[in-house]
């Protein structure tokens, strides 16, 4: 063939960051940060939705719904009560299609907005602030930590530093026990905790789980972001050039450099930007975001903030570091409806849907029919055939009800047992019971039957089971 393929360089500018041995003497995979603080519109919504999400996890396991703990997965009796709903072992699948629909209703946010949920929702996220929080408190801003933690051990050093541990330690002792309170009744948990009356298995669990949290939110923090989460890894699968991420706007910020405020930056040939590194500082896992996007970017808007603030200083127009996407940033017009987002859209719809239709149809009733194994059927003293059976219902509902047992698919049977009983709520009910047919009318060696558990009360709820009713050969 004769026809050539046009071939065509593309340039590209990699940023290579090199470890600085120069501070330790070796290479040290942590240069810890000193997060410093900043106002702003981004900051206050997430602190806002922080307090929310904390206030959330904290309260929940408090409320009380028709007598009942409103969330408690009791692990121990296998059922999972959630606002007088009852889940059991059986209905898993349910907490499948959960696990399902959160994932994609993760990708949807990311492909339209980046990883906001990291920044703003995720719950390192929201604990390392807290953290930091205290740090603030007790040690003082960014520039007065740094310098405490290159001063010499001291009276002064000691307090800020015991009193700054001491509430890390008492808050991951709270939030242990208050996840653990989700898995066991509240009262009994914190009354048991600290009277000394509970199992060593929950006193290990409270303090495997608290000693978690002070390492991810004290001292971990960023490497559990850029390291050890997946979600950082497999972001860019779902983003595309209609991404509103944080990002730096270059044609506008470069050349960077200082400069007076009255002085006009074209005349000096510089762009917007004044490297104060003020961006730098803010940012939670200590990137610099004007150079390009970064997978440890968790979109939090700190960056956004701390610029705005220095361009409202320097009255220059906000907006040098924003939530914006690849196509405006190229002078190009962005499409926020598209197929892939549309996508993700009707898929988590469509999930939505189904998974609401399963909760309300649920009927709260089980049926479980064992035949007896030894003998497959018997013929008693007026030459009738019967059979026995085990019949397991359980109440999956948080109320006691009254059941009645019938049989379909027999002629003239006869039915030995209880045909209503009360079942308690949560309760799994053994009924032996023998049904007995006529030979004459049974026309098969094999005749199927069905068992029907009908509430009392209710007969929409109602559970028909199959089983096999022998004849003799």
């Amino acid at each position: 063939m004769s026809d050539k393929i046009e071939v065509r360089n593309i340039p590209a500018k990699v940023e290579i960051h090199q470890p600085d041995t120069a501070k330790v003497g070796q290479y040290n995979p942590r240069s810890r940060i000193y997060v410093r603080a900043v106002q702003g519109v981004h900051q206050l919504l997430r602190r806002r939705m922080n307090m929310v999400f904390m206030a959330v996890f904290m309260i929940l396991p408090w409320i009380q719904f028709n007598g009942r703990q409103a969330i408690l997965l009791d692990l121990a009796e296998r059922q999972f009560n959630i606002f007088g709903l009852t889940l059991w072992p059986q209905d898993l699948t349910l907490f499948t299609w959960l696990l399902i629909i959160a994932a994609f209703a993760l990708f949807f946010v990311t492909t339209f907005y980046g990883r906001v949920w990291c920044g703003y929702m995720c719950p390192q996220t929201v604990w390392t602030l807290i953290f930091i929080w205290f740090e603030e408190k007790f040690e003082g801003t960014r520039n007065q930590r740094i310098k405490l933690d290159k001063m010499p051990m001291s009276w002064t050093k000691f307090r800020k530093k015991a009193a700054k541990h001491t509430a890390w330690w008492s808050f991951s002792f709270l939030t242990s026990l208050t996840f653990i309170a989700y898995f066991v009744p509240v009262e009994e948990l914190f009354i048991g905790f600290f009277t000394g009356q509970s199992s060593a298995l929950i006193y290990g669990w409270v303090i495997f789980f608290a000693v978690c949290t002070y390492g991810n939110a004290g001292w971990m923090r960023e490497i559990m972001c850029t390291h050890i989460c997946p979600y950082a890894r497999f972001q860019s699968a779902m983003f595309d050039k209609e991404t509103f991420t944080v990002s730096y706007d270059p044609k506008r910020g470069e050349s960077r450099g200082p400069r007076p405020r009255k002085k006009d930056p074209k005349e000096l040939g510089l762009g917007d930007c004044i490297d104060c590194n003020l961006c730098v500082q803010v940012c939670p896992t200590g990137i610099d975001i004007r150079n390009g996007l970064q997978y440890e970017c968790i979109n939090c808007g700190a960056c956004i903030d701390a610029c705005d603030g220095v361009m409202d200083k320097m009255g220059y127009e906000k907006g040098l570091i924003s939530y914006t996407t690849e196509q405006q940033l190229e002078g190009k017009k962005t499409h926020i409806i598209r197929p892939k987002l549309l996508g993700y859209f009707i898929v988590l719809l469509v999930m939505l849907s189904a998974f609401a239709y399963t909760i309300v149809s649920r009927i709260p009733l089980d049926v479980d029919i064992i035949r007896d194994r030894n003998t497959l059927y018997r013929e008693n003293f007026e030459g009738w055939i019967e059979n026995t059976f085990t019949l397991k219902i359980l109440n999956k509902s948080q109320q006691d009800h009254a059941y009645i047992i019938s049989v379909e698919g027999l002629k003239g049977y006869k039915f030995q047992g209880r045909k209503s009983v009360i079942i308690k709520a949560g309760e799994v009910y053994t009924l032996p019971v023998t049904v007995s047919a006529d030979p004459m009318l049974l026309k098969e060696r094999i005749t199927e039957i069905h068992f029907i558990v009908q509430d009392k009360n209710d007969p929409d709820v109602k559970v028909k089971e199959e089983s096999n009713f022998f004849n003799r050969i």
